[in-house]
């Protein structure tokens, strides 16, 4: 059984950076990719980036390019979500996934972790 933690949420200013983290246990050898994922209340779930699982190769939403940043840190099973210049609307529920096959969809999913941006 895969488990996916997230952590490192909290409240932090406009303008302000906020990392987040996702460790990984289980069995997540031959993984694909991890991703990241947010949702505010009443909204639907929204793609915000994801690093492919073997190498560095990132991909990002339109919404927060040139302003969030993924890393991974093999050792720890750790991947990380770097968010610059925060904004109040990147408040929401933070998530990640991770993906074990090339398909659109992803096998697991964190609980979640809550990002609020208020001046």
């Amino acid at each position: 059984q895969v488990q996916l933690v997230e952590s490192g949420g909290g409240l932090v200013q406009p303008g302000g950076s906020l990392r987040l983290s996702c460790a990984a246990s289980g069995s997540i050898f031959n993984s694909k990719s991890m991703g990241w994922f947010r949702q505010a209340p009443g909204k639907e779930r929204e793609f915000v980036g994801h690093i492919r699982w073997s190498g560095d190769t990132t991909y990002y939403a339109d919404s927060v390019k040139g302003r969030f940043q993924i890393s991974r840190d093999n050792a720890k099973n750790t991947v990380y979500l770097q968010m610059n210049s925060l904004k109040p609307e990147d408040t929401a529920v933070y998530y990640c996934a991770l993906k074990v096959t090339m398909s659109a969809t992803y096998d697991y999913w964190g609980q979640g972790t809550q990002v609020t941006v208020s001046s």
